[in-house]
């Protein structure tokens, strides 16, 4: 059956790692956590105190980062390595999640995470979900899906995985850092969120995962019927 390239883009804590996790899993095809790079980026530069408001800066910093996807044996999933380290738990901390949109907003560091994309999306088969990735990375793709959910909603989506890690969490704090997010993704100035014109809206906030994924699977099997002509 033909191979194609779905990319899920949306708003932060709709599920979207979730959902591509459950398609790649479905359908044999690799999943790509777009966000994890930009994630490992944002913590490189807090633990080497790079300033990413400095052209310079991030531009030397760069330079030292190598990023890798290597499959956990036990899980099958593919996580996050940078320089050789498993950083998949340590990119999910709070400190990386409330400076992650400012670093991902960075001209550099955008232009070497989009052209590492489209390097492993060349032989498609691959599910990507992210900001941007129906719009710039693969504008192309066969499949683009953009989630949203009512914000509520997501709050409590975010608070209870942060919450496992941290009993201090609040829902306010989840709630601002959010809020935050949303608004310097969609108003950065390099590769802000937007739905692709072709993209098929996908609002989960009353759907569970089973009925999700069964709706996505239509659409992907509509999909490849239409590319396989």
């Amino acid at each position: 059956m033909k191979k194609i390239i779905i990319t899920i883009d949306g708003y932060s804590s709709c599920g979207k790692s979730t959902l591509a996790k459950q398609l790649a899993k479905k359908l044999n095809y690799t999943y790509i956590d777009s966000g994890a790079m930009y994630r490992a980026i944002t913590l490189y530069f807090i633990q080497n105190r790079i300033d990413w408001m400095s052209h310079e800066a991030v531009t030397t910093a760069l330079e030292d980062v190598h990023l890798d996807f290597v499959p956990n044996s036990l899980t099958g999933l593919s996580e996050m390595y940078l320089n050789n380290e498993n950083v998949e738990h340590l990119i999910r901390e709070m400190i990386v999640a409330e400076k992650v949109s400012e670093v991902a907003a960075v001209k550099e560091v955008r232009d070497l995470a989009v052209a590492q994309q489209k390097k492993m999306g060349a032989r498609k088969g691959i599910v990507m979900d992210g900001r941007d990735i129906g719009t710039v990375v693969f504008p192309h793709a066969e499949l683009k899906i953009f989630m949203t959910a009512d914000i509520t909603i997501r709050v409590e989506r975010r608070f209870k995985e942060l919450y496992e890690k941290n009993k201090n969490i609040t829902l306010e704090e989840v709630k601002q850092n959010l809020e935050l997010r949303d608004y310097i993704d969609a108003n950065r100035e390099i590769s802000p969120l937007r739905k692709a014109e072709d993209a098929i809206i996908l609002d989960n906030s009353h759907l569970n995962l089973d009925d999700q994924l069964q709706l996505v699977m239509q659409w992907v099997e509509d999909a490849i019927m239409a590319h396989s002509s």
